[in-house]
C-alpha cells in the first residue's frame, strides 16, 4: 500500500495531506503558519501533524510532492532578489519591449555584441575577454545572472559560452533564455530569464527546507514539485528553473478541485493569503494558456494553466480611498502580515503601539503598521536603504524604523526586495473583528481596525463609526472584487461575447444585471457554470459571492488543502521542441542541440530532428522523476505555394514525454 504526502506552501499557511493511493482518498491533513524566516518550521509543523492525523509512520510515505504560491506571490508583489541581465546582440531599444525594463526594476544590464541570425549562423563574434571583468565586478552586487542572446533558440552557442564564463568567474546561478523557451521574441525570453533568475534563491530555500525536514523525520521518498501546467518535476530540476513554478499552487488547486468534486465544467476560484486564482474546467481539464503565463503584469514564456491571478486574498493590504467626499476601500495587490497574526508572537510591542495611537485624537501616517525583517541577500542597496535596513533588527512599529518621511520610499524598496515585510490591517483582521475567525489575536485586530476607522475621508468625516462597521465594509469589498475576478474570467472564456473582459465585468449593464434590475429594461446577469471555491477562507467569503452571481457555489470537503491534494495526484510531463529550416532551395537544416546539420532532403532532416527531440524529452522526463515514460510527437510543417509549387518553409517538431512519478519501494 502506497501513501503519498502533498505539501503546499502559501503566503500565509503551509498545508499537508496524506493520500492513500489505493483507496483514492485523503486520510490525514493539517495546516501550519508559513514561517518566512525559516520555511522548514512551517513545513515541519504541517507534515508532522498530517502524519499523526493519518496514523502512519514517516517510512510509509512513498512519494512527496510540493506546490507553492511563493513564486507567484513574489511576481504579483514585485519582489525578488537583485539580478544582472547579459543582453547579447540586441539593440538598446529592445530593452523597451515586452515589459523588460519594468521587470528589471533598475537592476544592471550588460549589453554585449554577438548573437545569431534567423538561420542560426553567427551574426557577430562574442567578446568573452571583455565580458569577464564586467561580470567579476557584478558578482557581489547580484544574487544571479540572466543571459539572453539574439536568436538563441536557433543557435544557443553564445548563451552557453556566457553561462560557462559567469559560473566560472562568480559561482552565481545563471539562467539562459533558450533553456526556458524554444520560441522567438528575444526580449520576452529575456524577461522570462530575468524573472527566473530573481526567483532562484527563494525556491532553493523552499526546496532545501522541505528536504531538511523530510530527512529529519525519516522520509526517504522522492521529492517532486508542481509546475505551472499541473505536471510534476523533480526538486533538482526546479532549483534551476523556478520560473516553472509560477502558478504552481493554482495549477495544483485545479487538479485537486477535479479530484475532490469530479466536476466537469466549472470555474475554480482559489483564494489564498495573497492572490485569488480563477480558471475554467472544461470537460474535466483546464485550458493551457497558449501565450504563456501572465502574472503580476508580466507575460512570460512559461507554459501554464490559463488562469487569471489577481492580487486579492485574505491578507491583502487595505487601502482607504480619500478622493471624493465619501471615500472608499480597495484591497491588494500587496500582501501584509495581519496585525492579529504579528500580535501572536509580538503581543506586548503590538498592543503598546496600538494603545498609544488610540490614546490621541489624530491618527499618524504610520500608526497601526509594523515592519518585520526577513533576511536575505542585501547587495546593491543605496546608503539610505542600508540605513533603514540596519535599523530594522526585529519587528517594530513602522514609525520607529523611519528617521524621516524621506525614508519611506527606501522602506518600500526594501519591501520590494523581500528584505522587509509590512504588517497592517487585512481582511483576516476584519474577519476576527466580525467573529468569523478566531485563530489569532482578535483584540489586536479590533484595535487596528478601529484605528483605521478613525482616519478621515475627503469630507473630513471618519471612515467608519466603529471597528465592526469598517470590518464589514472590508469584507464587502473582498466580495465585490472577487465577483469582478470571476466575471473577468467568465467573459474571457465566453467566445460569443466580444469586448475586453475587464471592461465587461464592470460595465453598467453588468452591474444592473447583478442587481436584477427591473425597470423599462429588465437585466439579469449570472454565471452559467458552478463555482468551486477553494482556500481556507473560502467558506467565510464565498457564500455571498455565489448569491451575487446567482450561481451554485461548491465548497468541497478538504477545500482548504486542495493545493496539497493536487500536488500528489498529477503526472510528470516534459516537452522538447526542435526546428528544421530551409535557408535555400534544396537545403534543409536541423537545429540540433550540438549545432546546425544540413541535409539535401526534407525527410531525413525531419527524422533527425524528431529523434533528437524524442531523446531530449525522454531524458528530461526521467530527470524530472518519471517512470514508464510514454512519448507523443507532433509535427507542425509550414509550407507555401509559389507558382503552383509547394515550398517548404520550416517545421517545428514537438515531443512530449510523460509518466507517473517514481515512488519509493519498500
Amino acid at each position: 500500500m502506497a501513501y503519498f504526502l502533498g505539501v503546499d506552501t502559501g503566503g500565509t499557511y503551509t498545508d499537508a495531506v496524506i493520500v492513500d493511493e489505493a483507496a483514492d482518498r485523503v486520510i490525514g491533513s493539517a495546516k501550519s503558519l508559513t514561517t518566512r524566516a525559516d520555511l522548514a518550521l512551517g513545513i515541519g509543523g504541517a507534515v508532522d501533524a498530517a502524519l499523526a492525523a493519518a496514523g502512519i509512520a514517516p517510512g510509509d510515505v512513498a512519494l512527496v510532492s510540493l506546490s507553492t504560491t511563493l513564486a507567484t506571490n513574489a511576481l504579483v508583489e514585485g519582489q525578488g532578489g537583485r539580478v544582472a541581465l547579459i543582453f547579447i546582440g540586441f539593440d538598446p531599444d529592445d530593452l523597451e519591449r515586452g515589459g523588460l525594463i519594468e521587470a528589471l526594476k533598475g537592476d544592471p544590464v550588460v549589453q554585449v555584441a554577438g548573437g545569431h541570425t534567423h538561420a542560426g549562423t553567427e551574426s557577430m563574434p562574442l567578446d568573452l575577454a571583455a565580458l569577464e571583468s564586467v561580470v567579476a565586478g557584478l558578482a557581489d552586487q547580484v544574487m544571479g545572472f540572466a543571459v539572453a542572446a539574439r536568436f538563441a533558440t536557433r543557435n544557443a552557442a553564445h548563451e552557453v559560452a556566457v553561462r560557462d564564463l559567469v559560473r566560472r568567474v562568480t559561482g552565481r546561478p545563471v539562467t539562459c533564455s533558450h533553456e526556458l523557451s524554444a520560441q522567438l521574441n528575444g526580449p520576452k525570453r529575456a524577461l522570462t530569464a530575468v524573472l527566473n533568475a530573481r526567483l532562484i534563491g527563494m525556491i532553493d530555500r523552499l526546496v532545501a527546507a522541505c528536504e531538511r525536514h523530510l530527512a529529519a523525520v525519516g522520509i526517504a521518498a522522492p521529492l517532486m514539485v508542481v509546475r505551472g501546467d499541473g505536471a510534476l518535476i523533480s526538486a533538482a530540476m526546479v532549483r534551476e528553473r523556478p520560473i516553472e513554478t509560477i502558478l504552481s499552487g493554482p495549477a495544483a488547486s485545479i487538479v485537486g478541485a477535479r479530484w475532490l468534486t469530479g466536476a466537469s465544467d466549472a470555474l475554480v476560484s482559489d483564494i489564498g493569503g495573497t492572490t485569488t486564482d480563477v480558471a475554467l474546467l472544461r470537460g474535466g481539464l483546464p485550458e493551457i494558456d497558449p501565450q504563456g503565463a501572465r502574472v503580476g503584469g508580466f507575460r512570460t514564456m512559461v507554459e501554464a494553466v490559463a488562469m487569471r491571478t489577481t492580487g486579492l486574498g485574505g491578507d491583502s493590504e487595505v487601502h482607504l480611498i480619500t478622493e471624493g467626499l465619501d471615500g472608499g476601500l480597495r484591497l491588494g495587490p500587496r500582501r501584509l502580515v495581519p496585525v492579529s497574526l504579528i500580535a501572536v508572537d509580538h503581543g506586548p510591542m503590538v498592543h503598546a503601539a496600538l494603545d498609544r495611537a488610540l490614546s490621541v485624537e489624530a491618527v499618524g501616517e504610520f500608526d497601526g503598521r509594523f515592519v518585520v525583517p526577513m533576511g536575505g541577500q542585501a547587495g546593491g542597496l543605496s546608503a539610505r536603504e542600508e540605513a533603514v535596513l540596519a535599523r530594522i533588527t526585529h519587528p517594530m512599529p513602522m514609525a520607529q524604523a523611519l528617521a524621516s518621511r524621506l525614508e519611506a520610499a527606501a522602506l518600500q524598496r526594501l519591501v520590494a526586495r523581500g528584505l522587509v515585510m509590512i504588517a497592517g490591517v487585512t481582511p483576516s483582521d476584519a474577519s476576527h473583528v466580525l467573529g468569523r475567525l478566531d485563530a489569532w489575536d482578535g483584540v489586536a485586530a479590533q484595535k487596528a481596525v478601529l484605528l483605521l476607522a478613525r482616519r478621515r475621508n475627503g469630507s473630513g468625516e471618519r471612515f467608519a463609526a466603529d471597528a465592526a462597521t469598517l470590518a464589514q465594509g472590508i469584507v464587502n469589498q473582498l466580495t465585490a472584487q472577487t465577483v469582478d475576478c470571476l466575471l473577468e474570467a467568465a467573459f474571457g472564456e465566453d467566445a460569443a461575447i466580444e469586448g475586453q473582459p475587464e471592461t465587461l465585468a464592470r460595465h453598467p449593464l453588468t452591474r444592473a444585471g447583478l442587481d436584477r434590475h427591473r425597470g423599462v429594461v429588465e437585466v439579469t446577469v449570472g454565471l452559467g457554470v458552478p463555482v468551486i471555491g477553494l482556500g481556507a477562507s473560502a467558506p467565510f467569503y464565498y457564500g455571498a459571492v455565489g448569491e451575487r452571481l446567482g450561481c451554485r457555489m461548491i465548497l468541497p470537503e478538504h477545500a482548504g488543502v486542495a493545493n496539497a491534494i493536487g500536488a500528489v495526484v498529477g503526472q510528470v510531463s516534459q516537452r522538447a521542441q526542435g526546428l528544421v529550416s530551409s535557408p535555400s532551395e534544396g537545403r534543409f537544416v536541423a537545429h540540433l542541440p550540438g549545432g546546425l546539420v544540413s541535409f539535401n532532403d526534407r525527410d531525413p532532416a525531419l527524422a533527425a530532428m524528431e529523434e533528437s527531440v524524442v531523446d531530449e524529452a525522454t531524458v528530461r522526463a526521467r530527470a524530472a522523476g518519471a517512470e514508464d515514460v510514454h512519448v507523443t510527437v507532433a509535427r507542425d510543417v509550414r509550407e507555401a505555394s509559389v507558382e503552383g509549387r509547394v515550398m517548404f518553409i520550416e517545421a517545428l517538431i514537438t515531443a512530449v514525454a510523460s509518466g507517473r512519478p517514481r515512488v519509493a519501494r519498500g
